[in-house]
């Protein structure tokens, strides 16, 4: 092994240990630091130390040749800053020269949001009246309720909710905990989710997962699209919906009705603010449509 792959383990198991970070974000940071190290070797560089920015910016002149978008370059740069700020803090190296690298300009994609009107005929579609369909609306209804990610979802816990105190906990990313409200409404239908849904469907066996499958067995990512996209198609949805545009629409539907962003970011459990601010983009194009099509002189 040679000092470089050395290196290489060495911020990978920082960022596992220390950073607490996902297993799929560490994936994600350690098939980017392959490609710069081999993208370093094939230079002829074996010392991290005769490394330059015309190196790094070399290997991503090399990743847009080879068809990497601006948003996965941008990326790669990340990691690659993150790895030589490592390095530094290790007092391997003295300087990062990545830092004065610009990020690839990336166009500020807006998420896809959903009416309200659009959302209640999506929260209505399950049939009530089946064990399968008191859980799917449930499901929905929190989804929505408290802006979760579906893997945030999946792993709710059933001591995880409190009904009485109206909030669930949850465990997001780099396995950072939040406590979320949850309205009233989502509250009734995982109410009655416990009491005639989910002991049906476990026949008595045990589960520590609020949402389970008629084998008892946890909800699954792919299990969850599949039955959000029938859902959809059930309240006459024509466009892809995805789990995440009820999260972006939990964010923008605050934000309109006078949520500040401070609130809504503590909600989502983004980091940086930063990352909240796109929703105020969303909702203030919306303003801008309803201003045109009801203001008399719009």
């Amino acid at each position: 092994m040679n000092s470089l792959d050395q290196m290489a383990d060495q911020f990978i198991n920082y960022l596992i240990v220390e950073k607490g970070l996902s297993s799929n974000t560490v994936a994600a940071y350690s098939k980017d630091i392959i490609l710069y190290l081999e993208s370093l070797n094939a230079n002829g560089i074996s010392d991290i130390a005769d490394a330059d920015m015309g190196l790094v910016i070399k290997h991503l002149i090399d990743l847009r040749d080879a068809g990497l978008g601006p948003r996965s370059r941008a990326r790669h740069l990340v990691t690659i800053r993150g790895f030589y700020k490592f390095l530094v803090r290790e007092k391997i190296l003295e300087t990062n020269p990545a830092q004065m690298v610009d990020l690839p300009k990336v166009g500020r994609k807006l998420p896809n949001v959903l009416g309200v009107d659009e959302v209640v005929r999506l929260l209505e579609a399950p049939d009530a009246s089946k064990p399968l369909g008191v859980r799917d609306a449930a499901m929905l209804e929190l989804l929505y309720a408290a802006g979760l990610r579906v893997s945030e979802l999946i792993k709710v816990g059933i001591a995880n909710i409190n009904l009485e105190a109206c909030f669930v906990r949850v465990l997001g990313k780099g396995s950072k905990e939040r406590v979320v409200p949850i309205g009233q409404v989502a509250m009734k239908k995982i109410d009655v989710y416990l009491a005639s849904g989910r002991p049906v469907l476990l026949k008595g066996r045990p589960s520590p997962y609020l949402f389970v499958t008629r084998s008892a067995t946890p909800m699954t990512r792919q299990g969850f699209w599949k039955l959000l996209k029938l859902y959809a198609q059930k309240a006459g949805l024509t466009y892809k919906i995805t789990p995440h545009a009820l999260r972006h629409s939990f964010a923008t539907h605050l934000l309109q009705r006078g949520a500040d962003l401070r609130s809504v970011q503590v909600m989502l459990g983004h980091v940086d603010i930063s990352t909240t601010q796109i929703y105020t983009h969303v909702a203030q194009e919306r303003l801008k449509a309803v201003h045109t099509q009801y203001h008399p002189r719009g």
